[in-house]
């Protein structure tokens, strides 16, 4: 079991940059491939970025690629979500999550509870 808690949300202006980030406890976390999707008002919860167990593969929408990075500290047991340039399209609960496999379509095996993210225009 990997319990996930994410931090960093908040309300933004168009063009700012905020930082999420994640922390699990539980299991293992370094042979997990940790990701981060994002559920907007009345739409789907969409896959933002993943990256591998040891860091060295990462994969992005095409929506935000460019825009955001993610990276990962498998010894603090966290990962990061780098959000700059942010729109207004990008507010949304932001949910970190992961799974044991690598590759899409990424389909986690555990979720956080989400943190809010709002930009204004």
């Amino acid at each position: 079991q990997v319990q996930l808690v994410e931090s960093g949300g908040g309300l933004v202006q168009a063009g700012g940059s905020l930082r999420l980030s994640c922390a699990a406890s539980g299991r293992t976390l370094w042979y997990y491939t940790m990701d981060w999707f994002r559920q907007a008002p009345g739409k789907e919860r969409e896959f933002v970025a993943s990256i591998s167990w040891g860091g060295g593969d990462t994969s992005y929408s095409d929506s935000v690629k460019g825009r955001f990075t993610i990276s990962r500290d498998n010894a603090k047991k966290t990962v990061s979500l780098q959000m700059s340039s942010l729109k207004p399209e990008d507010t949304a609960v932001y949910f970190c999550a992961c799974e044991t496999r690598w590759g899409t379509p990424f389909t986690p095996d555990y979720w956080g509870q989400g943190t809010q993210v709002t930009v204004s225009s």
